[in-house]
């Protein structure tokens, strides 16, 4: 995994093309799909998070990552979609 792999996604490209875009989830329903859930768990992260919880810097960047994560998926989509 990258430097940058780590401070974007928390996780190395490969893994999120493999776990979110090769998922079950992303065979039988799509990528959209995947991508709609992504914001859905962000969503419920922030409503998680408190303005006093010691909590909050690693919830934001959590949430951060995914946003990136799902960043990520939809540039896949573009890309193979103007490779067609």
């Amino acid at each position: 995994m990258t430097d940058f792999e780590k401070n974007c996604y928390g996780m190395p490209a490969a893994d999120i093309r493999e776990q979110y875009m090769n998922s079950v989830t992303a065979r039988l329903s799509g990528q959209e799909m995947v991508v709609m859930s992504i914001l859905s768990d962000c969503q419920e992260l922030l409503n998680g998070l408190s303005v006093v919880d010691a909590r909050d810097a690693r919830g934001k960047e959590m949430i951060r990552k995914q946003l990136n994560v799902a960043k990520f998926i939809l540039c896949e989509m573009q890309d193979a979609k103007e490779s067609v």
